[in-house]
């Protein structure tokens, strides 16, 4: 028989597996985040079904509120004409070059003259491509 006394070992706490568990989720959040833009007006877009949106590297973003006031890249237009809005998309593609993509943010309650008005200053301009920034139904039934 043995009456020895054991060598009791001090237990330890081993912190590698912990941060690898942390390093595997803030990799997993960092992959699932969706980023969104934000404009500076409150704009409720219009509902489709459609392609999620594609980030074109060369665009110009207008933006049209519901009461026909006019934003060129987060830049407030003065004045409602269509020689106001092809002046200040004259000067936003202009840094970009005349491949950029116009992006119309129109409000869903925006006049359709509003939108057409900045068709018609994208003409003008010489901006040929064109979309719409829409939300699909399950972003609309959020708000």
């Amino acid at each position: 028989m043995n009456f020895r006394p054991r060598p009791h070992d001090e237990p330890e706490i081993n912190l590698i597996p912990f941060i690898d568990v942390l390093l595997v989720v803030l990799i997993f959040l960092m992959l699932t985040t969706t980023y969104s833009k934000f404009t500076e007006m409150q704009l409720r877009l219009p509902v489709a079904d459609a392609q999620a949106q594609r980030d074109y590297p060369k665009e110009v973003i207008v933006a049209v509120s519901a009461d026909g006031r006019y934003m060129v890249n987060r830049q407030s237009v003065e004045g409602r004409s269509v020689d106001a809005v092809a002046a200040a998309l004259a000067d936003a593609s202009s840094r970009i070059g005349k491949e950029a993509v116009l992006i119309i943010s129109a409000d869903a309650r925006a006049a359709h003259q509003s939108v057409i008005t900045v068709m018609e200053a994208a003409r003008r301009t010489g901006l040929s491509q064109i979309t719409f920034a829409t939300q699909s139904t399950a972003q609309a039934g959020e708000r």
